[in-house]
């Protein structure tokens, strides 16, 4: 609204200035009415030339997102999948299952390259972190080994000591080293 006030204003005037001619024949406008109308344009051109546009945030490329794992996500539609692209490796990673582990908490990854042999086994290369603490390692690793295009399902315990691993948890953290980089990071926000 406020960058039209001034052109509104401007019309106002103009319509005015029209409006109050006294009727009958034309007559050329005084000279002091042509001088404060000329003011009057010049005065609200220069106010719309110098308005500044209102700022508008861009996000950061290089921030990680995050999601809160919840009912709502899935429908709403947000990705649960990351994607590191480190090295000649693309990896992506979706949790399948965060929102109700019953015996395991699985990922389903896919690695692509042309130029590395992905012929590792990812169930000695991962872990899963959360931030309460708890660190476990994979329990196995169900996918295909070596080629260019490997994909497969990393599945971790859902229980560290009888406890639920996610208990208490607000971010979840898994890790793959040595994967043509010395580490690759995927992290998700988790909530009850």
């Amino acid at each position: 609204m406020c960058k039209r006030f001034p052109l509104l204003f401007l019309f106002f005037l103009l319509f005015t200035a029209c409006t109050a001619a006294p009727e009958g024949p034309p007559t050329a406008p005084t000279t002091d009415r042509s001088a404060t109308l000329s003011a009057m344009v010049a005065a609200t051109m220069s106010a719309i030339s110098t308005e500044t546009p209102a700022s508008t945030a861009t996000p950061d490329p290089s921030a990680t997102p995050t999601v809160v794992i919840t009912n709502e996500n899935a429908s709403t539609g947000q990705s649960l999948t990351r994607t590191d692209e480190q090295g000649a490796v693309i990896v992506d990673v979706t949790p399948s299952n965060l929102s109700s582990p019953v015996d395991s908490i699985d990922f389903e990854v896919g690695m692509n390259t042309h130029s590395v042999d992905l012929s590792m086994d990812l169930a000695a290369l991962a872990t899963l972190e959360t931030d309460t603490g708890l660190i476990v390692a994979p329990l196995s690793w169900e996918g295909m080994s070596g080629g260019h295009h490997v994909s497969g399902k990393l599945v971790f315990p859902s229980q560290v000591d009888g406890k639920p691993l996610l208990a208490g948890a607000t971010t979840l953290t898994l890790v793959i080293s040595n994967v043509d980089a010395p580490e690759r990071t995927f992290i998700w926000k988790i909530g009850s």
